[in-house]
């Protein structure tokens, strides 16, 4: 039975990419991709052949009957322009048409901005909760902002270099100062991760560039982190 495969890529850094990855990218008989510019860059940079189409948040209506009549007969690669396919991309909705007719689909672990940043971020990783990418309203955004403040795991989220200043003002307003993660151009030249509070983060990021994955402190690590303090006060440390 033909195969969908779901191949994450790297999200900057061209080497991150498995030698299963770069196999199975060789042998299907099509790749679908989020963006075929990106796509080259990678195929050419190891003298993969495969031919590319284009699937994308504007064109997947027209294009996922095509690439699931498709399935039938032939494997097909899924990539995003950086990182997991499915993971806040239209390629969720492909995967899940496939799943839906009955077509094997098969996940190739590898690069994903959201588990990168939470490795770096410091923060409690054994429980986390991602929101995805902010919403670009002001309102929209405070509003799910503060259905998370007392959210007890760690929170994950994605945001563009043109709202980050407003979505770090907004989490400082809606969630309390608390500790946080902000990831810019991660495995990428200029990566910076920054570690510290709400408030130095607004100070901080003033003239931001590239895309930014932001770690949050939950409340369930503030809490511990109060009895901890609370219990050192008591020993005299």
């Amino acid at each position: 039975m033909p195969v969908l495969y779901v191949v994450a890529t790297p999200i900057g850094n061209l080497e991150d990419i498995t030698l299963r990855a770069l196999r199975v990218l060789g042998e299907v008989q099509l790749i679908a991709a989020e963006d075929t510019r990106t796509a080259r860059k990678l195929l050419n940079r190891y003298d993969i052949k495969t031919r590319l189409t284009s699937y994308f948040e504007h064109n997947k209506r027209m294009k996922m009957p095509v690439l699931l009549s498709m399935l039938e007969e032939q494997d097909i690669a899924l990539i995003s322009e950086a990182g997991t396919p499915g993971i806040s991309d239209p390629g969720y909705e492909l995967i899940k048409g496939a799943i839906e007719k009955g077509l094997q689909v098969v996940a190739l672990p590898g690069c994903s901005a959201v588990t990168t940043a939470m490795a770096a971020s410091g923060l409690p990783a054994d429980q986390f909760v991602y929101i995805g990418f902010l919403p670009r309203k002001k309102g929209e955004k405070r509003r799910l902002l503060e259905s998370m403040s007392t959210e007890p795991r760690t929170i994950i989220c994605f945001e563009s270099p043109y709202r980050i200043v407003d979505s770090l003002e907004a989490m400082l307003e809606k969630l309390g100062e608390r500790n946080v993660a902000v990831c810019r151009e991660l495995t990428k030249l200029h990566e910076e991760v920054f570690h510290g509070t709400l408030s130095e983060a607004v100070k901080h990021f003033q003239k931001p560039r590239g895309e930014f994955t932001i770690v949050i402190q939950g409340t369930g690590d503030i809490k511990k982190s109060l009895r901890k303090a609370k219990d050192e006060s008591k020993r005299g440390v």
